[in-house]
Order: C-alpha cells, then structure tokens, then sequence
C-alpha cells in the first residue's frame, strides 16, 4: 500500500524508488519511503562506509561554494538539487552575501516541493522541476530566466548526477550543452562515483540500484569522469577522491581512506 503522508506531493507512485529519496534516507533525512528504505539498506549493507560518503559530498558541496564565492561568482545552477538538507548552496552562498541568487534544479517531485516550502519568501532562489536531460527545458525555464542573468559568471553544480547519465545518453554532449551556454569565467562543480575503486561489494551495490526500477548508474573511471570537463580547466588539485579536495578540517575526511575516493571531485574554469 503507498504511503499517504500529508507531505507526499500528489501524483507520487510511493512504490516506486527514486535516488533522491534514497539519498536523503542515507543522509539520514525523514522524506523517503519504504521503497527507497528498501534500496537504501541493501546498499548501506554492501557498503556501510555510505553515509560517510554522503557526508562527504555535503562537506564538498560547502567548501565548492565557498570556493567560487572567493572568485566572485554570485549566481549558482544547482542540477541534482534533491531533497533539502543542511548547507544547501543558498545558505552557504547566502550566509555570505544575501544577494547571491541560486536556482536549483531537480526531477523528483518531492525535491521540488520541499525545496519550494524552504525557499517560501526567498526572492534570490528558487527550483524548476526538469529533468537534467533536457538542457533546453532547464535553460529556458522562467524561474531559472528570472534569476541568473547570462553576461555573468555562474557556477554550475552537478554533484552525484552524471554517473546517473547512461554513456548512450552521451553525457560528454550533455555537459557540453550546458557548458556552452555559460558565460565565460564560469565554472563546473561536479562529483561522479569512481569505478577505479570499485570492488565486488560496489558492483553488487550498483547492481542493487540498477534492478529499482530507478535511474541506472554507470561508473566511470578517473580519465572518464576527466573527460567531462572538456571546455573547463581544471583548478587545483584536480580532479581527485572527494575527501582530497581542499579539506578544511576533519570532518571533511573519511577515517576510512577508501571512502575518500569512492567519488571523484573536481572544480573546473571555463575561460
């Protein structure tokens, strides 16, 4: 039987997983389902480090902004926004200047509709509900024409997407796309799941999502997920394992050095 809380947007088939979802229940968030508890806990039991990992990506996510805040950028596209959590990237770019205009971008109705009651009387955010796939749509959508202005630079986030982004999709035309219409002195940020770590536990984990009936997940290698940010220019240190880019403190490490590299992550320049 779907469940039927008074948070479920209408329309939501509640048996049917979505890695947003599975996603925020790892994270430990309450706005999943017993479908996605159900994926979430097969993959935590192949790979308990999990959490760790999405911790990992939220940790990157804030100093990614910070990042780009110390290059100027004030406007931000966040594709992949998922379920709200804590340092979204308006609180962190907002906590340092309340102009700083964001447009986040997600296909799962219950992202957008949480993202919609957060961001309720913040006139410098907002979220379209698009799938990435469709640049155009995104691009083109009022919300997204009515805050970020093209002759500035932007930052483009897309952390924990691109591996859902199958190789005959062609993710390297995808990123493009959109790379395109960046203006120049714009950036990427991007995490992507390292198949170069991978081990049998991994694959079955994959696989365990791939069988969901949810998005499927492609793994990709150090010199793919390189190749993805042609166009851009890579910043230091590269593209390398999330807990190895800039960490700050310890919290932006993993105690288990493989979960620092389970997901590759980088920050590249468009000149």
């Amino acid at each position: 039987m779907a469940e039927t809380q008074d948070w479920v947007p209408l329309g939501i088939d509640t048996n049917v997983p979505s890695m947003a979802r599975v996603y925020d229940y790892i994270l430990g968030g309450a706005h999943n389902f017993a479908a996605d508890r159900q994926v979430g806990s097969q993959i935590e039991k192949l790979v308990p480090g999990l959490p760790s990992v999405a911790r990992l990506n939220r940790r990157f996510l804030g100093r990614a902004v910070n990042f780009l805040m110390d290059q100027g950028i004030r406007q931000f596209l966040d594709i992949g926004s998922g379920i709200p959590t804590v340092a979204n990237v308006h609180e962190v770019a907002q906590e340092r200047d309340p102009e700083a205009r964001i447009v986040y971008v997600d296909k799962d109705p219950v992202a957008v509709a949480h993202s919609e009651l957060m961001l309720s009387g913040n006139k410098n955010a907002g979220v379209v509900q698009a799938d990435m796939r469709d640049p155009d749509a995104v691009l083109a959508s009022p919300e997204l024409q009515r805050l970020l202005r093209f002759d500035e630079p932007i930052g483009l986030l897309m952390l924990l997407m691109l591996h859902w982004v199958p190789d005959e999709d062609d993710p390297h035309k995808l990123v493009a796309r959109y790379r395109d219409a960046l203006p120049a002195g714009s950036f990427i940020v991007m995490t992507h799941v390292s198949e170069d770590q991978a081990d049998q536990k991994v694959d079955q984990a994959v696989d365990v999502v791939n069988r969901s009936k949810s998005d499927q997940m492609t793994m990709r290698t150090h010199g793919q997920v390189n190749a993805l940010f042609d166009g851009f220019e890579l910043v230091e240190p590269g593209l390398v394992g999330c807990g190895e880019w800039r960490p700050s403190g310890p919290g932006d490490i993993a105690d288990e050095a493989a979960m620092n590299m389970f997901l590759y992550a980088g920050v590249g320049r468009k000149d």
